[in-house]
């Protein structure tokens, strides 16, 4: 874990003041059990760069995943894809998201229902506040993603990303994006959607406008949570695709797009915790980690598929990426669980 927890305390599971994780165990005794957040009052979750990796030191959290009593995206998760390109970045320079870098991520967010990582995701459940039945998670049928291009402009920058100076959005901007969005398409939110934001090249982001933790420098991506009304809305931020600190070195192009490959082994990653941790309060370690922080940059000991340049094969496209966490074995996984 980073030492400053103020800075990035997605990670950190602050024991001296909240109490250490309870196990359902306690439950059965009557007690009442403490749930302790790993987020630091944003509800964020980010997915480390990886020389963060490197500083956070995740190798040495060997697991198991805890639960924590809240709910999980149970019933099958339709992803809904804005695709953020607006003429120009807020500093007048060019940015652009090609259709092939657009297609992979749809392609692979509508894939990853009932396939290799999402049979994975059926050995955690839910048993909100450690009562009642227990519901395992439904690795369901293939839902396409439902997609929009955004053209509209970037908002002022609100936040100093050192990576793409002058370009930068911060999280309240992008909720007020995907608000803005939803209600031009009637969209709405709950346990069953998943909302990603795919920005252009050269927009960065950050939290918030103290730009303390930011996008190419501390993370690649983030997932979340947000409320309407007292509806969730589960979200990820997906910055344009970076293979210099975003993708492990050497690994193979399956789509001969580095860039659009190394955003979709991020997108998976973040669908694959909000699928395990949509409200940031059900699967993670006693360190504070989910289920992708435990395999970030681990590709599997194999990539059986395009010659060699793919590990996973749904529907006829070829994906590489990164393994998930499998609590039975203890270990990372393309396909489980074991």
């Amino acid at each position: 874990m980073r030492n400053s927890w103020k800075i990035l305390a997605s990670f950190i599971v602050v024991v001296a003041t909240m109490g250490l994780l309870l196990p359902a165990a306690a439950v059965a005794q009557n007690e009442s059990p403490q749930l302790t957040p790993h987020t630091d009052g944003n509800n964020i979750h980010i997915f480390p760069t990886i020389n963060s990796k490197r500083a956070l030191a995740l190798p040495s959290d060997s697991g198991p995943l805890v639960y924590n009593g809240g709910p999980v995206m149970q019933n099958g998760v339709t992803p809904y894809v804005i695709f953020w390109v607006p003429p120009t970045l807020q500093s007048g320079g060019a940015t652009s998201m090609s259709a092939h870098y657009q297609t992979v991520e749809k392609d692979m967010l509508g894939d990853y229902s009932a396939h290799g990582i999402d049979n994975n995701n059926t050995q955690y459940y839910q048993q909100i506040n450690f009562k009642g039945k227990i519901s395992y998670i439904q690795n369901k049928g293939a839902t396409a993603a439902i997609t929009y291009v955004d053209t509209n402009p970037f908002p002022a920058s609100g936040c100093t990303d050192s990576a793409t100076p002058l370009n930068c959005i911060t999280d309240a901007q992008l909720q007020a994006e995907i608000r803005r969005v939803m209600t031009l398409k009637g969209w709405t939110g709950g346990l069953t959607k998943m909302f990603f934001v795919f920005t252009s090249s050269g927009e960065g982001s950050c939290f918030t406008a103290a730009s303390t933790t930011c996008s190419y420098v501390q993370y690649c991506a983030y997932h979340g949570f947000f409320l309407s009304g007292t509806t969730p809305i589960i979200y990820a931020n997906e910055p344009y695709g970076d293979i210099t600190v975003c993708q492990a070195s050497g690994i193979p192009s399956p789509n001969s797009d580095p860039v659009a490959d190394a955003a979709s082994t991020a997108a998976s990653h973040e669908l694959t915790e909000a699928i395990t941790d949509p409200e940031l309060d059900a699967w993670f370690t006693s360190q504070g980690n989910e289920i992708g922080d435990l395999c970030a940059y681990n590709y599997g000991p194999s990539y059986p598929w395009d010659s060699g340049n793919a590990n996973q094969m749904w529907n006829g496209h070829f994906y590489m990426l990164q393994t998930e966490f499998d609590n039975n074995s203890l270990s990372c996984v393309q396909v489980g669980p074991r």
